[in-house]
């Protein structure tokens, strides 16, 4: 399988497909690559090249101990764009990946990136504090961490069945299918990596990265994001970045992307086109 290995001895696995410029993929928690399949092959039928990972302890990625954190997840990403030699490359993100390519793109620079999506993302902070006050209490993440230490297969079942893609909404019908999915690609990743992971991806503050990012960016978020509430994420995130815009989906769940592909899908080609 096609991997890279980082500075501190991590295999990383990866798809790459096509050619034509390069759009890469970062993921959200705690599923991998995979769940880019929409996006993926909507996008190699279009003429551009397609990338995703599996981040650092997700999917087909190395289990290791350390390095659960934004740092390494943007040092990873960094890693995979010089190896391929990226250039003129679009970012896009779901969720945690929003804040892996928002960390990405303010440590390690945009010469070899052209423009940036946010969608779904964590971004600017998830976690209730002084300066952020709409967050979520920190009671909420360490819930999480605790379902995930306790009855990760039990927790990874109800969270795609629920809130994650609405189908907890009145009128909204279950697709067996996409639940089972997420539960595979979660089962798939290291137990360590996802319990640390949520402190990486509710506790990292973004402010600062977001106003430096000069690329056009695209924030993308659903009303109804039941996971990361619309209010205090990508409004903020748009009025935050210097050449940021702003597109809100009325009844939208988080993980859109899969559920509304269709729209998600032609929206993203405009804006990489545009």
């Amino acid at each position: 399988m096609p991997a890279i290995t980082t500075k501190d001895g991590v295999e990383i696995f990866y798809k790459d497909w096509g050619s034509g410029q390069p759009i890469v993929f970062s993921h959200g928690w705690p599923l991998s690559s995979d769940d880019w399949d929409a996006q993926m092959l909507f996008f190699v039928a279009k003429g551009f090249r397609v990338i995703a990972h599996d981040r650092r302890g997700h999917g087909r990625s190395a289990q290791v101990a350390d390095g659960h954190d934004m740092d390494h997840y943007a040092d990873d990403l960094a890693a995979l764009t010089a190896h391929l030699d990226l250039k003129n490359a679009i970012h896009v993100g779901h969720s945690t990946g929003g804040g892996e390519v928002v960390h990405y793109l303010a440590r390690h620079g945009e010469s070899r990136a052209a423009k940036a999506v946010l969608i779904s993302a964590v971004p600017p902070i998830m976690v209730k504090t002084a300066t952020n006050p709409g967050g979520l209490p920190k009671d909420v993440f360490d819930g999480l961490q605790q379902q995930v230490a306790t009855n990760r297969a039990q927790f990874y079942r109800d969270l795609p069945a629920g809130p994650f893609y609405g189908f907890n909404r009145p009128g909204v019908k279950a697709v067996e299918g996409i639940i089972q999915n997420w539960w595979r690609q979660g089962m798939m990743g290291s137990a360590k990596a996802h319990y640390d992971g949520i402190v990486a991806f509710s506790q990292t503050d973004f402010t600062e990265d977001l106003k430096k990012i000069t690329l056009p960016t695209l924030v993308m978020h659903g009303e109804d994001d039941q996971i990361v509430p619309y209010e205090d994420s990508g409004p903020l995130s748009a009025k935050l970045l210097r050449n940021g815009a702003l597109k809100t989906y009325k009844g939208f769940p988080h993980g859109m992307p899969t559920t509304q592909a269709e729209t998600i899908n032609a929206d993203l080609l405009a804006f990489i086109k545009g």
